[in-house]
């Protein structure tokens, strides 16, 4: 007999789906009909670990399939790997974004945050920093290079974590504020991703990998995005590794609205439309000069405007 529930996405391969129907604790493996996948614009994939969908079960065949999305509270997007016109979402539904950094082995660009912070606020996808392996920088020497990046990212408005995976500095913290939300984490490889946690969710036993001494970049340990209940209440949504970031469908003269920092000082300048590069009595520029605005924020958003023209290829 064929039945309908609602269930949120956990897991997906590709081809097939795994949708946790809340009140049983159910995992139900499903497929989507071939309709329905044609049916999504421009992404690469039309269903997204964190969609809350609904899904049809008992038929005849034997299969379940995902009949319809529930509409997206918001989601993460970016441009698809080596498709410069199509979008891959990357998770939907989120509560707070966890960008787990690092500032050596690997060194995480802030072109890079700054691209993911820019899509964050364009989806309405709350995000908080997180300055993994701190252990390595114990000497006072490095001090002032973690106080510069803490810095420079609170000043624009957004929370910086410390913390270290393996020692345990600032993991209970971290497990506290993931309490009953559904939380994203994601990064480059070789950040501490699953090592981080592991520790938050022990028991999970995510593989995780070593640095490469020559690149000094982290290999893909995670292969598809998953879910994983907490003990503590909550959702965590596990992605994969993010080489680039990509933005899509942000429209220049949209770009600064999406950089809180230089988007107060906008109303400022004397132009309403002033795109912050060249005009005069520019206050989002005199912010800058006076060390008011990070350079480092600017030059990103400097770059994002001139990769506009280039069709956003971002691959770093």
């Amino acid at each position: 007999m064929t039945q309908f529930t609602e269930g949120i996405v956990t897991k997906s391969t590709g081809s097939w789906y795994q949708v946790l129907d809340p009140e049983t604790g159910q995992q139900i493996r499903c497929r989507i009909r071939g309709v329905f996948r044609l049916r999504g614009s421009r992404t690469t994939n039309p269903v997204v670990v964190g969609d809350r969908v609904r899904v049809e079960t008992g038929n005849a065949d034997g299969e379940s399939v995902i009949t319809e999305i529930l509409p997206r509270r918001n989601y993460i997007i970016r441009r698809a790997s080596n498709l410069s016109k199509e979008s891959h979402i990357i998770a939907a539904n989120i509560d707070v974004a966890y960008l787990v950094v690092t500032l050596d082995r690997p060194v995480t660009s802030t072109e890079f945050i700054d691209r993911f912070l820019v899509t964050a606020e364009a989806y309405r996808v709350p995000t908080v920093l997180v300055l993994n392996k701190i252990d390595l920088f114990a000497a006072p020497e490095y001090r002032e290079m973690i106080d510069e990046f803490i810095d420079t990212y609170r000043g624009a408005g957004y929370e910086t974590l410390e913390v270290s995976a393996t020692t345990g500095i600032g993991v209970d913290d971290l497990r506290e504020r993931m309490r009953g939300k559904t939380s994203l984490f994601t990064g480059h490889s070789g950040v501490g991703k699953s090592t981080l946690i592991n520790a938050i969710q022990p028991g999970l036993g995510l593989k995780t990998g070593a640095i490469s001494d020559y690149h000094h970049k982290g290999k893909h340990t995670t292969t598809f995005s998953e879910i994983f209940p907490l003990d503590g209440g909550g959702l965590l949504i596990d992605t994969p590794g993010i080489k680039g970031f990509g933005l899509i469908d942000i429209a220049p003269d949209e770009l600064a609205r999406y950089f809180p920092d230089l988007f107060r000082r906008a109303p400022e300048c004397q132009y309403y439309n002033c795109t912050h590069t060249h005009e005069p009595n520019c206050a989002v520029m005199a912010a800058v000069a006076r060390g008011e605005i990070a350079e480092s924020r600017y030059v990103s958003y400097l770059k994002m405007l001139e990769d506009d023209d280039k069709e956003g290829k971002y691959r770093k």
